[in-house]
């Protein structure tokens, strides 16, 4: 659970900006577990300016070619300093402080020929210049099968531990996966000898089923998309994709969805797309589907609705504390899906209306092994409907989405 610069900054994010934003999230969001703080793409460019990436970027580089802080963006990174002043900060606020990262070398430190920490190599003897990003002019990869590749990333990882970094999102890496699966298993390897734990977040997607075993077990979250942004037929396809990431779902093991694109977006231009309902639906989903919770918006303008919508603890507790977390039924237009509630018996059951009419949706309580007697709470809004026999419903908008808690009596 966190916030995530992209959606309301895109690249252009200051140290004045982050720490204004790390305040907001340290009163509003963290009491209810919003704990990580991420600069996303680009720190390292002095000239970011939109979603559009300059073509030919000359990053900000420390001597052994690796990305630092643009130090016109974030002053306090100069004298080599790095992220480590602002994560101390972020750390004194009681949260985590993640950084975004792109998979593979600078090509401007390729272009310096720059050496490789703690070997007689130079960044042209590792980098892959075949292998490019089709959408970010920023990297070359490394090829893992030249001496001082290893090297390379263990440097990189050991840099941020140094700052303090507690969560890594590594871009240009889930696609094409087995391609780029040499450069994931030396980011997974750097961060087991760096000296402090980092989370591994790989982006983007869509990352292969097929591939599940491997991506596991050498991060902690992947993406299930491509970006998800503000749009009804890019949440629809969410659910397939998380229907299918079942079987991966776990303790240390989260296929992620992607950020919550709500309230201010898109460097202040808009507020989301979504309708009320849409968002219910969202963040419905999202909790029965234990996705992470990485909050997009800009929290300068966070309204009341969305604030509400964020901190549901009920709501929050399914995404955080359930388990067997699954579809029980897709049907034409509707889908349920149920969870296991931590310590009992009872229930969670997310009830979805995928189609652009008002109807009734429910469930039989014998598919949720309840017996013919159940009483029912309504998480969102916090009230105890009373007992059902045989079968419980619900009427949902379109788009919309009710989230429940079952008891057997």
């Amino acid at each position: 659970m966190g916030w995530n610069s992209w959606n309301s900054f895109a690249g252009t994010i200051t140290e004045a900006q982050a720490l204004e934003t790390a305040a907001i999230m340290r009163t509003k969001l963290l009491p209810f577990g919003y704990d990580v703080f991420t600069v996303d793409i680009q720190w390292y460019e002095p000239e970011a300016r939109s979603y559009t990436y300059n073509a030919n970027p000359v990053p900000a580089l420390d001597a052994h070619g690796r990305m630092i802080p643009a130090p016109n963006r974030f002053p306090s990174s100069k004298g080599g300093k790095g992220f480590a002043p602002l994560a101390a900060k972020v750390h004194a606020m009681g949260m985590k402080f993640g950084i975004h990262v792109m998979r593979g070398i600078p090509r401007h430190a390729v272009k310096l020929n720059l050496p490789v920490l703690g070997t007689k190599l130079r960044a042209q003897d590792i980098a892959d210049t075949s292998s490019v990003c089709s959408w970010n002019p920023d990297m070359y990869g490394v090829d893992m099968s030249k001496p001082g590749a290893q090297e390379y990333y263990d440097s990189i990882f050991k840099l941020y531990a140094s700052w303090g970094v507690d969560f890594v999102k590594m871009d240009d890496m889930s696609r094409p996966y087995d391609a780029h699966a040499p450069e994931i298993e030396a980011a997974a390897k750097a961060i087991a000898r760096c000296g402090r734990p980092i989370v591994l977040s790989l982006s983007p997607g869509e990352t292969p089923v097929l591939r599940g075993a491997h991506v596991r077990q050498h991060a902690q979250m992947w993406r299930i998309s491509d970006d998800f942004w503000d749009e009804w037929a890019q949440l629809h396809a969410q659910f397939t994709r998380l229907e299918n990431w079942t079987p991966f779902r776990g303790p240390g093991s989260w296929p992620d969805a992607d950020m919550l694109p709500l309230g201010r977006l898109a460097l202040g231009d808009r507020d989301t797309r979504f309708t009320p309902d849409e968002q219910r639906t969202l963040m419905t989903l999202w909790s029965i589907a234990r996705s992470p919770l990485i909050m997009g918006g800009d929290l300068r303008h966070l309204d009341v609705p969305t604030l509400a919508l964020l901190t549901n603890r009920e709501v929050l507790a399914v995404n955080q504390s359930s388990t067997d977390n699954a579809p029980l039924f897709l049907d034409d237009g509707t889908k349920v899906w149920t969870a296991r509630a931590e310590g009992g018996a009872d229930r969670y059951v997310a009830l979805f209306n995928v189609a652009d009419q008002p109807r009734e949706v429910g469930v039989a309580l014998s598919l949720l092994g309840l017996g013919r007697r159940a009483s029912v709470r309504d998480l969102w809004e916090g009230k105890d409907l009373g007992q059902v026999e045989g079968r419980f419903s619900a009427r949902l908008a379109s788009h919309g989405a009710g989230l429940f808690r079952v008891k057997g009596i």
